[in-house]
């Protein structure tokens, strides 16, 4: 059975909290990088060339947020690692389609991510204790499960985030101290991979970086991406539910129904089908199966609690193509599975995660406050 997920506190300025990622996850992270800098080589991509689409692609991450360029960097410091084996852990998607594409290479346009997944979030009036609560079951390649961690984050400049990520990214999935939450899924359409945006792990992380519920919906709304994907984004403390499906230069707004949303791998938005063309249902076949029977497993509760959703991402019904997936073949990952497995309430501050929740894992639960004996390692802001 797959470990639990080790919980890494950081802080200080952008390059401290790097070194101290390095540094406390350097195993992680080691062990993460080499499956990639593996499917690089796979595809014809030496050391030396990614070192060259790196350089050539910092300008952009620089841009959007200068802070992340210098947290990457001493995350290479801490771990004595490239930094283009960090960028890789935050822009893998647009680095992955770039090798494997040499016309888009030589131009520096930006792989099919394929994720899977299902988000589910309650609203409060719709949970038995007026708790929201935000699940998502994130699908990739299951070799990747020994390689993720959980960040808590002390910033000295906005809010503190608490955030599940593959070693060496700076956000995946997670909340923040005022209590916006974000999770993510795999979408496709025609204008994929046209330009080269910034990086959707940094976008992420730059929701959560904000501390007002409509800054963190204009980081993911606005900001130019490289190809779709989903954002669903939550606040605790109003209930407020926003889900953004993002074309690389367009985003459609979802908004929850009867105090749920539901959503897989397609396109909802009447208006962005009538835009754009859905592509990914070939690799995501099993999409609208997903959402359908989430939604239809949910339909006879009047109230949804944790229970109901956990029972839900825990379904293996139509296996292997089900809402929690077994570890199977594929042409995109090699062996793809639901990974991790995640119930957060963020009004509580706690996220509970399960590891490759198929093979029977228990869901073990981080907090955002942290415990006696962190703080008392923690220096002051005076120290």
């Amino acid at each position: 059975m797959t470990n639990a997920c080790r919980l890494l506190e950081i802080w200080g300025s952008p390059r401290d909290r790097g070194i101290r990622y390095g540094e406390g996850a350097a195993v992680e992270i080691r062990r993460g990088t080499s499956h990639y800098i593996n499917q690089m080589g796979s595809l014809g991509l030496s050391e030396a060339a990614l070192g060259d689409l790196v350089e050539a692609y910092l300008p952009i991450i620089a841009d959007f947020d200068a802070d992340h360029v210098e947290e990457m960097r001493g995350i290479a410091e801490g771990a004595d690692l490239p930094l283009s084996h960090i960028v890789l852990m935050n822009a893998r998607t647009e680095l992955l389609k770039l090798a494997k594409e040499p016309v888009l290479r030589a131009g520096l346009l930006a792989e099919r991510a394929s994720e899977g997944c299902t988000t589910i979030i309650v609203q409060p009036e719709r949970a038995p204790d007026n708790v929201l609560i935000h699940g998502h079951n994130w699908d990739w390649k299951s070799s990747c499960a020994d390689a993720c961690i959980i960040l808590r984050i002390r910033n000295d400049d906005g809010p503190d985030m608490l955030t599940f990520t593959e070693a060496g990214g700076l956000a995946r999935f997670g909340f923040n101290s005022i209590g916006v939450a974000i999770t993510g899924n795999y979408l496709e359409c025609e204008r994929d991979y046209r330009n080269l945006g910034v990086p959707l792990a940094l976008i992420r992380r730059k929701v959560l970086q904000q501390d007002n519920p409509s800054l963190a919906f204009g980081a993911a709304y606005a900001t130019p991406k490289s190809a779709s994907n989903n954002i669903a984004i939550s606040h605790a403390p109003t209930g407020i539910v926003h889900d953004l499906e993002c074309a690389p230069d367009e985003t459609f707004v979802v908004e929850p129904r009867d105090g749920l949303l539901v959503h897989s791998n397609h396109w909802l938005s009447p208006v962005g089908l009538a835009k754009l063309r859905e592509t990914g249902i070939p690799d995501s076949p099993c999409s609208y199966w997903r959402q359908q029977r989430a939604e239809r497993l949910l339909a006879p509760h009047r109230r949804i609690g944790l229970n109901e959703v956990r029972e839900v991402l825990l379904d293996t019904a139509g296996a292997p193509l089900s809402i929690c997936v077994p570890p199977r073949a594929s042409s995109v990952t090699g062996h793809t599975a639901t990974v991790a497995s995640f119930l957060m309430r963020p009004s509580l501050g706690e996220m509970q995660v399960a590891m490759m929740p198929h093979a029977g894992a228990d869901y073990v639960r981080y907090t955002l406050a942290a415990d006696a004996a962190a703080d008392a390692r923690r220096p002051t802001a005076d120290a």
